[in-house]
């Protein structure tokens, strides 16, 4: 990134109030904004080419609290059986088109999630995005809107779009796993399990082949492992830092918005993130 760019960067990410807690940690070079002397990006990031790696989901608080502002975080994944849904269905999901493929997400009842959804949450954005920003699942409120990634995890999300310049729906396209809100018996909002993924996940792959994305975002331990299939005991730090190919397609992991709302300091790691995504969007990553 040139100096006078990352100089724009800081000054646009200082004025959203995100400033410093943003850059990342493996910049050297520094440079005045606003009377503020501040770090700036050095060169390059270099990436590691490696197999699909692990991750240790991020540790739960002292008081055992795993939500933040109502939005659940990750506690466990179990992989998705392949088997789930019928051949036939999934051949017939992969040959939609757009408007075939949201009716068939609104009229869906593959698995139990459909018994307690108010609105499928389909996604959201250009259709023929250079970003695609996949989540885990919708929560309570956007199961209400119809909308991924509302309230305080929407707007963080939101502010991560414009660190990149970009905003919902201009370049970027905002979907997630399953379309449909997980709950628990108590209605609270949970990950969902190995056999609602397998029944969302042809719908995802199918957005994926539609948009034909430059790049992709996982947004969380779950999200993450969908796409590459990782084993689920894979700890995000270790999904994190490296390009992955999905469907032809590099995709970068990241820290679900949610989990940065608690963790705020891990904000500078995940701007590394969206760096090295910007990096894979211009052929630039090694």
């Amino acid at each position: 990134m040139h100096s006078n760019q990352a100089t724009a960067r800081i000054k646009m990410l200082t004025e959203m109030g995100i400033g410093p807690v943003w850059l990342p940690r493996y910049a050297e070079a520094s440079h005045e904004v606003g009377g503020v002397s501040v770090l700036v990006d050095a060169g390059p990031v270099h990436i590691e080419k490696s197999s699909f790696a692990t991750v240790v989901e991020p540790s739960i608080d002292a008081t055992g609290e795993t939500k933040v502002n109502g939005v659940a975080w990750l506690d466990e994944l179990l992989v998705p059986d392949a088997s789930a849904l019928p051949l036939s269905v999934v051949q017939s999901v992969s040959e939609m088109g757009w408007d075939d493929l949201e009716q068939a997400v609104t009229s869906c009842r593959a698995c139990g999630l459909c018994a307690g959804r108010q609105k499928t949450v389909f996604g959201v954005g250009a259709r023929s995005a250079a970003w695609l920003f996949v989540g885990e699942g919708p929560g309570s409120e956007e199961n209400i809107q119809g909308v991924p990634f509302v309230g305080a995890a929407g707007q963080l999300l939101d502010n991560m779009l414009l660190s990149l310049g970009v905003r919902r729906g201009d370049r970027t396209y905002i979907a997630n796993v399953v379309k449909c809100r997980p709950n628990d018996q108590n209605g609270n909002d949970r990950p969902p399990v190995a056999d609602e993924i397998a029944s969302c996940l042809p719908y995802l792959q199918r957005q994926i082949a539609l948009i034909q994305p430059q790049v992709i975002v996982a947004l969380g331990k779950t999200a993450a492992i969908a796409l590459t299939g990782s084993d689920p005991d894979t700890p995000v730090t270790q999904l994190r830092n490296k390009v992955h190919i999905v469907a032809g397609i590099p995709m970068v992991a990241t820290y679900h918005p949610a989990y940065l709302l608690r963790k705020p300091r891990e904000k500078s790691k995940a701007w590394q993130d969206l760096c090295l995504a910007q990096q894979a969007l211009d052929g630039k990553a090694a």
